[in-house]
């Protein structure tokens, strides 16, 4: 349905795909030629502590998480995961500190900038089917 929907937009104008905010989906829709996202789910996720990682989502608040030393992901170079542990996040939710769902959301957010800036590169570079099978064996 969405490669339909595509076919009937201009070639030379933004293609802006609403509500979709899932890795799968956006690189599948990049696939297709979406070029902008606006969603709520890095949000949505980050207020309930849903981490999104390069290897799937992660809930901070788990009680295996009680102790960690660990960032959220350790690839990722955002200030949250240059800050923050998994344990002392799991403690902000635990206490209800509303910090540790703007800390969680923020994180979400900048994965998925990173992930948008690696699929303009891989584009740009020729590469885009690898960096989308990669992401499909994680999110697919």
């Amino acid at each position: 349905a969405l490669a339909a929907a595509l076919e009937e937009l201009p070639a030379d104008q933004p293609r802006y795909l609403m509500g979709v905010g899932d890795p799968a989906s956006m690189i599948e829709a990049i696939a297709l030629g979406v070029d902008q996202f606006d969603c709520v789910l890095q949000t949505r996720l980050g207020r309930h502590g849903t981490a999104l990682t390069s290897t799937g989502r992660l809930n901070v608040k788990r009680a295996e998480f009680a102790e960690s030393e660990e960032p959220i992901d350790a690839s990722c170079a955002c200030m949250v995961c240059r800050s923050h542990t998994r344990g002392y996040l799991r403690h902000l939710f635990q206490v209800g500190e509303p910090t540790a769902s703007r800390l969680v959301s923020l994180h979400n957010l900048a994965w998925t900038l990173d992930l948008m800036s690696r699929a303009r590169s891989a584009i740009i570079g020729g590469t885009f089917s690898a960096l989308r099978r990669e992401v499909l064996e994680v999110w697919g």
